[in-house]
């Protein structure tokens, strides 16, 4: 049998050593409510203004988007909370949680999917950080062309990575202060902007189809919560695992459904208010919010922005490494977190001194990535349900213990789910993207231009075929402690 690595306790002084490994006992502490803070900070970026724009633009009325917000947001955020759960039950980031349901080699397909969701939503962060840099450098008088950008790129890479290389204690205490900053200066920024609310522009909109509706609640879970539910682990792994889990559930929802739920409401009444702000949010999102501020508070502006942006893309680059580990990346963690910080910056360039527009790439990075990750976390969620004991722990790192190595069912189901799921999501601004919506067709939706074509079902689809499917494959808790006690005879 596999001899579990146990690492060094991490702190604030040195790199974080632990990474895949489970955490001794001897490390876990605090309570679920301390998970408040980091899903907090990582989600009251002002960005989620602007992510009004986005789903207003679904053509909706002002109450159906804040209704689709809040379905979609919620949702999203409770998924999280769930999965969360087993980073407390196993000590161990999510993507070593999730070996228990593809087996310890047949999990680098899901971890494969990790990755490249979370590398690129912190290329999409950091970006945005500095185009809201260069927007208020502009607007003040002070430059804001390449040189701006690229000195807001170095300063703002050299904050997610020396923190995403830090680690966990590091983390943790950064987004403390985050959360303390950008709340207090979110909430001047909204008192500010309060007086540009048109209500007569506002409830003038008609309402929309519900099946705008419907696809505008399913984008709101991709802006949200679904682009964190592959990480929900890594930070409740530090707990112990006597900690209640409806409070583990709850503080991780909470604390990252909070800050959008605001921040979204408020972007869609602005949407509604003001098309040059909704056309704006598409090109450069910060930037269209910097617009009208009084000039004594776009500094603050500027330091809201980038802190908010900075605190949800560190969360990112952390269990981005992590993951990359769990592909089989041979090195310690800081490395991994160095490594994806690279590629960060690739991105960030492309995004910020080549692409002209946003948020194209952005929805079919969002929905083309949502629908495997959908069919994950449904998965994880009912494995999560059927193992409702403890994880074997050295199993998890065993191609030979009772996880095995490859689980082809799960496998197969991921693949399928993410298949099916595909043919029913449509990216037609996006021309890499034309292949999709294939099912729409055949299946009496309406095709690629009927009235099914932007609800966005495939991640909906993908998420129940996920979640049902797994439920029938995964032993009952019983039978896994029955086949755990024969191993070790």
């Amino acid at each position: 049998m596999s001899v579990v690595p146990q690492q060094e306790t991490p702190s604030l002084s040195r790199v974080e050593v632990n990474g895949l490994n489970v955490i001794d006992e001897s490390e876990r502490r605090g309570k679920p409510s301390s998970l408040f803070w980091p899903w907090f900070a990582a989600n009251v970026s002002v960005f989620g203004i602007a992510n009004g724009a986005f789903v207003l633009g679904f053509g909706v009325s002002w109450w159906q988007a804040l209704l689709a917000g809040v379905v979609g947001i919620v949702a999203s955020f409770l998924l999280c909370g769930l999965v969360a759960l087993g980073g407390t039950r196993a000590s161990a980031p999510t993507m070593v949680v999730s070996r228990a349901a593809y087996g310890v080699r047949g999990n680098k397909v899901p971890s494969a999917i990790s990755w490249l969701l979370t590398v690129g939503w912190e290329t999409v962060l950091v970006s945005l950080a500095a185009l809201a840099t260069a927007t208020v450098f502009t607007t003040l008088g002070w430059g804001g062309g390449a040189v701006t950008k690229a000195v807001a790129l170095v300063v703002v890479v050299a904050l997610v990575v020396g923190a995403g290389v830090l680690g966990f204690e590091a983390i943790m205490k950064l987004q403390a202060v985050i959360t303390w900053v950008t709340g207090v200066l979110t909430a001047v920024f909204l008192a500010l902007r309060v007086p540009d609310l048109d209500w007569g522009a506002i409830t003038s909109a008609p309402n929309g189809s519900w099946q705008a509706l419907l696809g505008a609640a399913v984008f709101s879970m991709t802006l949200f919560g679904l682009g964190w539910v592959n990480a929900a682990g890594d930070y409740s792994r530090y707990l112990p695992r006597h900690s209640s889990r409806p409070g583990v559930v709850w503080w991780t929802t909470f604390g990252g459904a909070a800050a959008p739920l605001v921040l979204l409401g408020f972007g869609v009444l602005l949407a509604a208010s003001s098309p040059a702000f909704a056309e704006g949010a598409g090109t450069d999102p910060i930037g269209a919010l910097a617009t009208g501020l009084p000039t004594w508070f776009l500094v603050p502006f500027a330091v809201v922005a980038v802190l908010s942006l900075v605190g949800g893309a560190v969360l990112d680059i952390y269990s981005s490494g992590l993951a990359l580990l769990s592909l089989g990346l041979p090195a310690p963690r800081w490395a991994a977190a160095l490594v994806d910080g690279a590629l960060m910056v690739a991105g960030a360039v492309y995004v910020v001194f080549v692409s002209a527009d946003f948020l194209t790439p952005f929805q079919g990075f969002l929905i083309t990535l949502g629908v495997p990750i959908a069919a994950w976390a449904g998965a994880a969620v009912a494995d999560l349900v059927r193992r409702s004991g403890a994880y074997d722990d050295a199993a998890l790192f065993d191609p030979a213990g009772q996880y095995g190595s490859v689980r082809w069912g799960a496998v197969a189901l991921l693949v399928a789910s993410s298949v099916l799921g595909w043919g029913l999501v449509v990216n037609t601004s996006a021309t890499w993207l034309a292949w999709q919506g294939y099912l729409l067709g055949p299946v009496g939706l309406g095709g690629k231009d009927g009235p099914w074509a932007y609800a966005n079902l495939g991640v909906l689809a993908a998420l129940a075929v996920g979640f049902v499917g797994q439920l029938l494959l995964t032993p009952s808790a019983k039978k896994t402690l029955r086949t755990g006690a024969l191993a070790r005879r």
